[in-house]
């Protein structure tokens, strides 16, 4: 049957009608301080006060896993133990994550999990936390499974029955939004790598308040972590255009919002690093890292420095080295454009000066005799892990003179 003029002209008006109704609703969100967004099943809570998503979970008994002191000093265990209470949920911490977590604290704390058989795992704090928490609860649901195992065959993809969330206090690792848990194998030294989509978090939540008691030199390391994810997520073979228009966003927000998130410390930057931060995870969980993590998981597993710290050293010389690599060069061309800046190598260069970061790992701090001494397992290690995906296969000769190339500052 025909429709007349005067039909299509309701139609036409309720058309119109929906979509003001759709640009009301999503003006509305964006005024909303706290918003949910979902990327493949995880729920990522946004914005001051997200924290307060808390009151939504769904808990009877919640393990938090966090540092021996950051989160007690700025009052969020506190706060988190107080919306918890309100919710009747028994609540049990366990601190006892370092700095770079080891298998000795992950299997510690797997046996305080099984005294107090959580449904709800918390991890809060920098991505050691976080990450000591994914192995944890995935320990915890498959008994059956140890490190010496999960060296050997792969770990389950999905968790059982636990619930694990993820609350960051400091911006660079996204392990909130990863499945990837880096961990330092005790008697060997060195940090490894596991993976698996269990260890996504059911819930990541990034409130910028928590992030306001960051040191200056946690803000710069963590954020060169984070620039360092964007950036080898960005020249990978393996990208595509979801996760190209992710990194190059990520390396855009950075540049724009890290300089000032490390001198004024306020709360706008803040939270536009902490998001940027998980962007550029979103970005390299689905295709992989290169030769900077491999080297930072080596050195960090020897010396114990930070490996955002480590991060940011190495990404300049393995961006130059990189760059022989046609489609590299041409990528790394990208990057300078979307920053407007010509050599975008240079522009890394001056943002660690600015951030007050060393332009070597002998600056750092490793003694050279210790770095001789360990060089033959340092360049083993180095090859390993995430060097695998660097878009230039990596010799061992290759190796040694890129980490002496870093160790001395040479350009």
């Amino acid at each position: 049957m025909p429709i007349n003029e005067n039909e299509e002209k309701t139609c036409e008006e309720e058309l119109v009608e929906v979509v003001i109704c759709i640009f009301i609703m999503r003006l509305y969100r964006k005024v909303m301080k706290m918003k949910e967004l979902r990327f493949h099943g995880d729920l990522i809570v946004i914005g001051e006060d997200s924290i307060e998503y808390l009151k939504k979970l769904e808990c009877k008994k919640v393990m938090i896993v966090t540092g021996q002191s950051a989160m007690f000093k700025n009052s969020t265990i506190d706060r988190i133990k107080c919306i918890l209470s309100e919710k009747s949920c028994v609540v049990e911490i366990y601190s006892g994550i370092k700095a770079n977590p080891t298998t000795t604290d992950i299997e510690e704390g797997v046996g305080k999990m099984r005294e107090f058989q959580p449904d709800v795992l918390i991890g809060v704090g920098g991505g050691s936390a976080i990450d000591a928490s994914k192995v944890m609860g995935l320990f915890y649901e498959y008994p059956e499974y140890n490190f010496q195992r999960a060296l050997k065959e792969p770990l389950p993809e999905k968790r059982k029955a636990l619930k694990l969330v993820a609350i960051p206090s400091t911006s660079g690792t996204a392990a909130e939004v990863t499945r990837a848990a880096v961990i330092t194998f005790t008697e060997e030294n060195i940090k490894i790598g596991l993976k698996t989509n269990a260890f996504i978090p059911d819930v990541a939540i990034l409130d910028p308040k928590i992030t306001l008691s960051m040191p200056k030199n946690i803000v710069a390391e963590t954020g060169m972590d984070a620039m360092t994810h964007a950036v080898e997520a960005y020249i990978n073979k393996n990208i595509d255009d979801f996760t190209a228009c992710l990194a190059k966003g990520a390396v855009e927000g950075l540049f724009k919002f890290l300089p000032d998130s490390f001198e004024k410390g306020d709360i706008y930057s803040r939270e536009k690093v902490h998001n940027y931060q998980c962007i550029a995870g979103c970005a390299f969980t689905n295709v992989g890292l290169g030769m900077s993590h491999g080297i930072s998981h080596a050195i960090g597993g020897m010396f114990n420095f930070g490996h955002g710290l480590i991060n940011a050293i190495a990404l300049p010389y393995v961006l130059e080295f990189n760059k022989k690599d046609e489609e590299v060069a041409k990528r790394l061309i990208e990057l300078a454009k979307s920053i407007d800046k010509e050599d975008f190598i240079e522009e890394v260069r001056k943002l660690n000066k600015r951030l007050d970061i060393p332009d070597s790992f002998s600056h750092m701090g490793i003694n050279r005799n210790d770095f001789e001494r360990n060089f033959e397992m340092l360049v083993d290690n180095s090859l390993k892990g995430s060097t695998r995906s660097n878009p230039i296969v990596i010799t061992k000769e290759a190796m040694e003179l890129i980490l002496w190339t870093i160790f001395e500052g040479k350009k």
